[in-house]
């Protein structure tokens, strides 16, 4: 097992923002539209626009530290080979909260919305399912996923755009002004509830990064992964905002809709019942496909870890013989899955952004000390802005994100971290080698 240890490169540009946009699922700008709704004060495209500059100044810093280090730990081995093992082991151990509990939460999401649209056939089947499917294919391995995700991201992409078109066309009919103008929007907004908007509006943006994971199946990382992160981010962003403010627009109030569902009572409102069965469809689709490389992603952490020993490297740090793919990790994500059989979608979302924004600083911390490591024949202006001002940026907007997070996230974060330390200690006493390895 110990022998297999090369990734299958399959992946060029091109395979890389898609694996991100997938991961990201544009279409989960519908499905969570009205509880951003509600948590902003009904300021869901500048929550949006918030989370997308906060997050487009963090994805400089890990393009920055995917151009020096092109392999699948991700944040975890930017963190160790900059600051040692210890500290990556503490980063990959939190970051474990997005990449191990998002899949769990977006098979979670697709079995609901599948349970709500065929009632006789029980949740727990429709989950099973996704888990079972999504696993088999990531064991096969990606260059047959890619495949599978170019056909459902055009698929949710044009449903984008025909819900776009369709409140559109229905914002310029006269009678339906005429309506517009009599509902109650949110009134006084306040800012401070656009951050807390912003904070819930950046699991949306977890795709990005997961595409760092991806580097050792990427041809020319070094080239290609810090080009894909940007684009990822910017693309994504620019979905996001411009389809929330057109719902805006054509729902200023929507308090008469169920928060949870809102986007598929707005898809009936603009298309009809035809246009909403098609829109519930193509959400449950968007869910697989992030499922698949949300799956993807947290298989390519863990088994990194596995390589380097910090987790047991006779379990995950070897690759299948056939097709060469982490196997054993993948089988463990989708273990973890079955979590959500007795779990709430509140209940697991609210571990993932505590681990993913303390990464995200360390990320961008990494990048900042790499600049004064550099020769002083390296340095410029240019490389002034992209390792020192943007990722200093993004610190600073990620600390106000995280401190907007719920409470209960908070204390469930800091409990994992405990945790992870507690283990850490544990290791160090049983004489694992973790040392210092900065570089």
């Amino acid at each position: 097992m110990k022998a297999n240890t090369q990734l299958k490169k399959t992946l060029g540009l091109g395979s890389l923002i898609l694996f991100g946009l997938a991961y990201m699922a544009p279409m989960i700008v519908f499905g969570t539209y009205g509880v951003i709704y509600k948590q902003s004060g009904g300021q869901v495209a500048s929550s949006y626009v918030v989370a997308m500059i906060a997050m487009l100044f963090t994805a400089i810093g890990y393009a920055v530290m995917a151009k020096k280090i092109p392999e699948s730990g991700s944040s975890y081995g930017y963190v160790s080979k900059t600051f040692g093992a210890k500290f990556g082991f503490l980063i990959g151990w939190v970051i474990l909260l997005d990449y191990l509990f998002l899949p769990m939460v977006i098979w979670l999401i697709g079995g609901v919305y599948l349970e709500a649209y065929a009632p006789s056939i029980p949740g727990w089947f429709w989950l099973v399912a996704f888990i079972v499917l999504t696993t088999g294919l990531n064991i096969v391995g990606f260059g047959v996923a890619k495949k599978v995700n170019l056909v459902l991201m055009i698929l949710q992409l044009a449903v984008i755009i025909a819900f776009c078109a369709l409140a559109m066309m229905m914002v310029s009919d006269p009678s339906h002004a005429a309506v517009a103008t009599t509902t109650t929007a949110p009134t006084h907004p306040h800012v401070s509830l656009v951050f807390v908007g912003a904070a819930i509006a950046c699991y949306s943006f977890l795709g990005f990064d997961a595409v760092s994971t991806m580097a050792e199946e990427t041809e020319n990382p070094v080239k290609n992964v810090p080009k894909a992160i940007i684009w990822v981010t910017v693309i994504g962003g620019v979905i996001f905002a411009a389809a929330s403010f057109i719902m805006s627009t054509a729902f200023p109030d929507i308090s008469i809709f169920n928060s949870d569902s809102a986007a598929a009572d707005m898809a009936k409102q603009v298309g009809g019942i035809v246009f909403s069965s098609i829109f519930v469809a193509t959400l449950v689709i968007a869910q697989f496909t992030s499922g698949l490389s949300a799956q993807a992603g947290a298989s390519r952490l863990i088994y990194a870890m596995g390589r380097d020993g910090v987790l047991p490297n006779s379990w995950f740090g070897g690759l299948h013989e056939r097709f060469k793919t982490p196997y054993v990790s993948i089988l463990l994500v989708g273990v973890v899955g079955f979590l959500a059989l007795k779990l709430s979608v509140t209940t697991s979302t609210s571990f993932i952004n505590f681990g993913a924004f303390l990464a995200f600083m360390f990320v961008n911390l990494c990048a900042v000390v790499s600049y004064f490591r550099m020769p002083q024949s390296e340095k410029s202006v240019g490389t002034f802005l992209t390792h020192v001002a943007a990722p200093v940026l993004g610190i600073l907007c990620i600390l106000k994100l995280l401190v907007s997070l719920d409470e209960d996230a908070i204390t469930l974060g800091l409990c994992w971290l405990t945790l992870g330390v507690c283990i850490m200690l544990f290791l160090l006493k049983r004489g694992t080698k973790l040392e210092l390895e900065i570089k």
